[in-house]
């Protein structure tokens, strides 16, 4: 009996799974095929009538994953800049809080601002290193500053004639939050941006791009100025002793006495070589800019027309004279002579500072020292920081400002106007 019973409730089970499983199923797909072939065949993607094919709806969001973390101490701590994600320290996964900001602002300026220090041990006068800290530090502060009240300030066409509020709120962070991370604001986006062009870096966590006219000239002068602001691990040190003593022939002249500097007499052969050291990055710039403005083609490789168009092309070479990396990013550079410029160029702006500081060194250390006297111009005292943190700036101003003044100075002019 139990046989029976067995034997046909398998054959119930093998016709039901087959009239439900196989027949009914297949009844539905062809009736669904033959009277609704879009929804039968699932959600298809439409672009101007036409079905795409192998399109489908994404409704999940895929991160991608690699070693973000190392990379981070070596473009910051090594002044490299270059980071695991397109966006830089803007990502989460290189930044994630408030705190890491701080932290690689803080590396990013560590070892070049420690290498003032170790200078002034180097040459037995700790007071040197001091004073050429100072002045580094001074140049900072206005700069720092002046991006972040152009920032916070914002520009007319955000306001819309007084219709949009840009204020700071309780609410909002106000002012120009284009291109910047919601995360860090105006503040800690201001400060990366002055700290990464004044050291040769180059990393950022927001875009240059998108700041105010006045705040990308600041960013532009940093890098122009040789990045003798802290700079990079080394460079920046040898950039501002080159300042240091044109700063030291200028001060003689006005007092009447022969230069000198670190007890060392400077004369012509110094003095040459100095200006060699303060002069090359500037004309490899320039030049550069120049050559590449006259190219027909480079309009095409532009995002801006018009001043805006012209400062994306001057960051770039300015950027890569200054061996910093970072960029406007509106300017497409990934085509062969734009590419040969810009190396030439970072040979050039690279090597030919570091021969004229060696040639100083070599001079100097041939030198024996010279008694200090009543006369003797004093270079560790406020007034020749005060003196080295003009020259830097009259410096920058005379060789630059004619192209600054095409570029971010216009675009403010025409936003105010």
């Amino acid at each position: 009996m139990f046989k029976g019973v067995a034997s046909r409730a398998l054959g119930v089970f093998a016709l039901f799974t087959v009239v439900c499983g196989l027949g009914y199923t297949l009844v539905v797909t062809g009736i669904a095929q033959v009277a609704f072939p879009y929804r039968a065949n699932g959600s298809l993607i439409k672009v101007d009538g036409k079905v795409v094919e192998g399109a489908r709806v994404v409704t999940e969001q895929f991160l991608p994953q690699g070693p973000a973390a190392p990379q981070v101490a070596i473009k910051q701590s090594g002044t490299n800049g270059g980071g695991f994600f397109g966006v830089n320290s803007a990502h989460p996964y290189e930044n994630p809080s408030a705190f890491t900001n701080i932290i690689e602002m803080t590396s990013l300026l560590l070892i070049p601002a420690a290498c003032c220090f170790t200078f002034g041990i180097g040459v037995r006068n700790t007071k040197q290193g001091k004073a050429i800290f100072a002045a580094m530090f001074i140049l900072l502060v206005i700069f720092t500053g002046t991006i972040a009240v152009n920032e916070h300030a914002g520009t007319p066409q955000l306001a819309d004639g007084g219709a949009v509020n840009i204020e700071m709120t309780g609410g909002q962070a106000g002012g120009n939050m284009e291109g910047k991370e919601s995360r860090f604001g105006i503040a800690t986006s201001s400060t990366w941006s002055a700290y990464t062009t004044a050291a040769s870096n180059g990393s950022v966590n927001s875009m240059h791009d998108s700041y105010t006219p006045l705040g990308g000239f600041v960013q532009m002068l940093q890098m122009a100025l040789g990045e003798v602001v802290f700079g990079g691990v080394g460079c920046g040190l040898y950039g501002m002793i080159g300042f240091a003593i044109l700063t030291v022939f200028i001060a003689g002249l006005m007092v009447g006495r022969t230069p000198e500097f670190l007890g060392k007499k400077i004369e012509p052969g110094e003095m040459r070589w100095a200006v060699v050291l303060c002069l090359a990055t500037p004309f490899a710039i320039l030049v550069c800019s120049a050559i590449a403005c006259m190219v027909p083609g480079l309009a095409d490789q532009l995002n801006n027309g018009g001043a805006h168009g012209f400062s994306e092309v001057l960051y770039a070479f300015i950027s890569c004279g200054g061996n910093n990396g970072s960029a406007f990013a509106g300017m497409n550079c990934n085509i062969p002579w734009i590419n040969v410029m810009l190396g030439l160029e970072m040979l050039f702006a690279r090597f030919v500072p570091i021969v004229g500081t060696l040639a100083i060194a070599g001079s100097l250390a041939k030198k024996g020292k010279v008694a200090e006297s009543a006369g003797t111009l004093s270079t560790t005292n406020g007034m020749f920081v005060f003196l080295l943190v003009f020259i830097v700036l009259l410096i920058g101003a005379l060789s630059f400002f004619p192209a600054l003044a095409l570029g971010p100075v216009a675009e403010f002019f025409q936003m105010i106007a």
